[in-house]
């Protein structure tokens, strides 16, 4: 392990990273992770913090150009995982709107510190990719070995 990699996951004392009763468990870490790291999610999260969204409002709203298929599993997930709630309204055509849960507006508070995260060290994110492309694109001065 490297020692930046070290000095992440090393624990502070008196304060445990993560306790889990077995390596097979991981707390359900794995799985929140692969929720909230997937693509969508977190725009989607971030949308409905505002307030109710219709389905085409909230793909709208979403950049990148979410798919209406993608957007439909995105929500159904976080539906399924409690942060997301939809109410269908019997209209023709029905009428279907997404909030977020108590869960999910509690989950909202970390993206905004992660964002304000990114944005703060955004700047030196690009000048540390910038040094370590320059130094992955210079030619190395090994000498070369006769065959």
């Amino acid at each position: 392990m490297s020692v930046g990699h070290t000095a992440v996951t090393t624990p502070v004392p008196d304060e445990p990273v993560i306790v889990c009763e077995t390596p097979q468990d991981e707390c359900g870490v794995r799985d929140v992770l692969d929720r909230l790291g997937d693509k969508w999610s977190v725009y989607v999260v971030v949308e409905l913090a505002s307030g109710i969204r219709r389905f085409k409002e909230l793909q709208r709203a979403i950049p990148g150009n979410i798919s209406q298929r993608m957007l439909t599993l995105t929500v159904r997930r976080l539906e399924r995982d409690g942060l997301v709630e939809r109410t269908v309204y019997p209209t023709i055509p029905p009428q279907v709107e997404y909030e977020l849960t108590d869960m999910g507006h509690s989950l909202t508070h970390l993206v905004k510190t992660l964002a304000d995260w990114s944005i703060a060290h955004r700047p030196a994110i690009a000048a540390s990719r910038a040094a370590w492309d320059a130094a992955a694109t210079e030619p190395t001065t090994e000498p070369a070995t006769a065959t």
